[in-house]
């Protein structure tokens, strides 16, 4: 990942702070605007949390998106072709996404400062992407996992008895969906990934971020003062993220660094039993299969696991962990046995 350290976000529309004349601004280019409904009268620590989380990744959709537009707009190399679109129509397009992501973060962030809980502003990030192809086909990654995230989040504030953001959540989620639509058609992939998209975990979105595109050190805040966990990355096939994979049975190579994990060094004899990768693949239960091929060389460990894709037919985005475990009743329980995580995996319908 090579890519050269982007800025948090251009300061002409006043985002993350703006006042009420640029949030009019932000709202008209967005198409709508925040709620004025009544904001809850109280939220519980961990949906709190799960808002700093939202907040976090939302900020970097800002930046990821901007930098998109930049890249077309001032004509860079790998961005001159547009699959049938106009200049002047992705211009428009991601004018309205990346405003419609600012209202995204700004809704956490408010429910955040009114409740007085630490409100995360950008930090700089780093974009594995050099050409449009592979920025759409990525957009489309992360716009599924937010998704998956999303549900998380639901589930966790309906469990907490903070039913009075679900509504707003699942918005949201329905406004993901309609983005990557556009960015799975524009890859020539069916635009409708799956009858029930993949679930997540907050902790795995927040632990991709703070691994793969947020710059070391960049953060005006200290990352760790959620209490969200952040894993070492788990990498599928040399990378966090598989694209174009083959809708097929396989096997893929795995890596990671568990030379700091707590419970990890029972296996430095390269014995992996007990080991698995677990995926999340749709509504189904997690999926765990053996590791295989183990081997320990100092905490960096190389293996290899199937990806059962016919049994599951797990089109669209799986998510891997490796776990210290298996047989999860749900995928609340998988984090606590997780060692390394998330490698993101695109499987596409194309046409």
């Amino acid at each position: 990942m090579p890519p050269t350290p982007v800025a948090a976000a251009a300061a002409t529309d006043g985002f993350p702070t703006p006042n009420a004349q640029q949030l009019k601004a932000i709202s008209k280019q967005a198409d709508g605007s925040l709620s004025n409904a009544p904001p809850p009268a109280k939220l519980a620590d961990s949906t709190l949390q799960s808002l700093q989380a939202i907040a976090v990744n939302e900020e970097f959709e800002v930046a990821y998106f901007r930098s998109l537009l930049g890249n077309i707009t001032t004509g860079v190399k790998g961005y001159e072709s547009y699959k049938g679109y106009d200049k002047h129509a992705l211009e428009k397009i991601f004018k309205v996404v990346i405003a419609q992501e600012e209202l995204h973060a700004l809704n956490a962030l408010n429910a955040l400062n009114k409740f007085k809980k630490l409100a995360p502003l950008p930090c700089k990030y780093q974009f594995p992407v050099t050409n449009i192809h592979d920025a759409i086909a990525v957009a489309g990654v992360f716009t599924s996992f937010v998704m998956g995230t999303l549900q998380d989040v639901s589930q966790g504030a309906a469990t907490a008895g903070d039913v009075g953001i679900v509504r707003g959540v699942a918005s949201i989620i329905g406004q993901e969906g309609e983005q990557n639509g556009f960015y799975r058609t524009f890859i020539g992939a069916v635009p409708s990934e799956k009858p029930f998209l993949t679930t997540s975990v907050g902790a795995f979105a927040y632990s991709f971020l703070n691994n793969n595109v947020i710059v070391p050190g960049s953060c005006p805040y200290d990352v760790n003062a959620f209490g969200i966990p952040i894993f070492q990355q788990l990498k599928v096939k040399g990378g966090p993220i598989a694209l174009a994979v083959k809708p097929e049975d396989q096997t893929f190579d795995f890596s990671a660094d568990l030379s700091t994990v707590q419970g990890a060094s029972k296996f430095s004899n390269g014995d992996s039993t007990g080991l698995f990768v677990t995926y999340f693949s749709g509504q189904l239960l997690p999926i765990s299969v053996p590791v295989k091929n183990f081997k320990w060389n100092g905490g960096k460990v190389t293996f290899q696991a199937a990806f059962p894709f016919e049994e599951n037919i797990m089109f669209g985005l799986s998510v891997a962990a490796l776990t210290d475990g298996n047989n999860f009743a749900s995928p609340d329980d998988v984090p606590a046995k997780t060692l390394a995580a998330p490698a993101l995996i695109s499987v596409n319908d194309e046409f």
